[in-house]
């Protein structure tokens, strides 16, 4: 086999419809547009959530409260999931990543109290929940804020 001999599998490719092309295309004249309007024109259409002056949902609907959009969420695991490691070791985002607790962190682990942990270990995170940082050293541990 060479390289000119690829091709691709059978059905993986179609060509695209050609509007505007002529009668017997069946996408002719209009191209599918109809007759008139503001969908037929050139630039035509409306923008995201335009509900033809009626209020859009976003606005007809109550807001509470304050949104950070600029907030770096922290993620988050419970002290049951700290009872893998074992006895003396310092727990850490890296650890917690390596032995496939965390799929991903991006910004921050948080130390939630659900659970309980039996082992002294040093925990290193961005936060800690009270019950959280009560339990771990409740069994000689540490919750040290990184």
């Amino acid at each position: 086999m060479n390289l000119h001999d690829l091709t691709p599998a059978k059905g993986a490719t179609h060509v695209g419809k050609r509007k505007g092309r002529g009668r017997a295309t069946g996408n002719g004249k209009t191209a599918g547009r109809g007759h008139k309007g503001q969908k037929s024109r050139s630039g035509g259409g409306t923008r995201i959530g335009f509900e033809g002056g009626q209020m859009p949902l976003a606005r007809r609907v109550p807001k509470r409260g304050f949104n950070n959009i600029f907030a770096k969420p922290l993620t988050a695991i419970n002290v049951a999931a700290l009872n893998r490691f074992p006895d003396g070791a310092t727990v850490d985002v890296e650890a917690l990543l390596d032995t496939g607790v965390l799929s991903k962190c991006e910004y921050g682990l948080k130390v939630l109290g659900n659970g309980n942990v039996t082992r002294k270990l040093t925990v290193n995170a961005a936060a800690f929940s009270e019950s959280a940082k009560q339990k771990i050293e409740a069994a000689g541990g540490k919750a040290e804020v990184v």
